[in-house]
């Protein structure tokens, strides 16, 4: 059974292919294609609260592409989702119906719960017993979830990200409600919180700091790497760590929100489990089609 999962974030829209083998009671998941293009919806909508044209035509052709990569690779089910950026985007309904027009592809808009009850799928059962904050930042919208023992206690969607740029009054006004947030929902708790982070910025922090075991950073760690980072010009960021351009005028911004969060949480150290909203739509889409009487039940292609 062949899967497909798009996710068009704010900075960047991802496609991923994968074949899911089963062998008696064994499955495994097989990625066989995975692309990312870096459009930058966002930029549009966070500044004039809509896609504008030139973007529009942009995205328009890359879901055309994509649907032909699904159709080569003869994919089963697919599933697109959005989030921040066409969510918030004035036209976004509008963009999608024009994507499903030219290319037959449906494009689903996510609410932030929606989003992170996706990635909530295969964050929590990769956690042992105790406490954690699953910390996932994107372009436009910084998704938090608390988890005792592998439940989920809370979940919220906050207007912060790498891509969206906030006035002074309205930054203050977005990380007080994350403070609060956090306090809320730990207060006369005995709390010790691991950190989880999610995103492809914490991936690439996690690849700058050498020499370390397992997969995991301390906030120590992660505030030196900041610290390294603000002090490179872009074009260093670029040459030197081999960033593309598009990640390498966001990572710090992304640091920042991980580094803040974790501190609020009072949380020393940081799980990077290279997992993200593309897998959770992978097992969303499985779980839909689970082996039943023998045979796969594929809907909807």
């Amino acid at each position: 059974m062949k899967l497909a999962a798009i996710d068009i974030g704010s900075n960047a829209v991802r496609l991923q292919i994968t074949n899911v083998i089963s062998y008696g009671d064994n499955t495994t998941f097989k990625k066989l294609q995975y692309i990312r293009f870096p459009l930058r919806l966002g930029g549009d909508v966070f500044s004039m609260q809509k896609i504008g044209e030139l973007k529009t035509k942009q995205f328009v052709e890359l879901m055309r592409a994509f649907k032909i990569m699904i159709d080569l690779y003869q994919v089963d089910e697919y599933y697109a989702c959005a989030t921040s950026a066409m969510r918030e985007a004035q036209n976004g309904e509008d963009v999608a119906d024009e994507v499903l027009k030219e290319s037959g592809l449906k494009i689903n808009i996510m609410s932030g719960v929606e989003e992170a009850e996706m990635i909530n799928r295969v964050i929590a059962v990769t956690l042992a017993e105790g406490d954690y904050l699953h910390i996932d930042v994107g372009g436009g919208s910084t998704e938090l979830n608390l988890y005792r023992n592998q439940r989920t206690i809370a979940s919220k969607s906050f207007p912060i990200g790498t891509v969206r740029k906030l006035n002074p009054q309205n930054k203050e006004k977005a990380w007080q409600s994350v403070y609060e947030w956090i306090d809320e929902n730990t207060k006369n708790k005995d709390y010790h919180i691991t950190a989880i982070g999610t995103g492809g910025n914490i991936n690439k922090l996690y690849e700058l700091v050498l020499g370390i075991a397992d997969k995991e950073l301390s906030l120590k760690q992660l505030k030196s790497t900041r610290a390294m980072l603000k002090e490179l010009p872009l074009e260093d960021r670029m040459y030197k760590l081999q960033l593309n351009e598009d990640r390498a005028d966001v990572i710090i911004p992304a640091s920042d929100i991980y580094i803040e969060v974790m501190k609020f949480a009072k949380a020393d150290k940081i799980l990077v489990p290279d997992l993200g909203l593309k897998d959770g739509i992978m097992n969303f889409l499985y779980e839909k089609n689970r082996y039943r009487n023998g045979r796969f039940s594929i809907k909807n292609r």
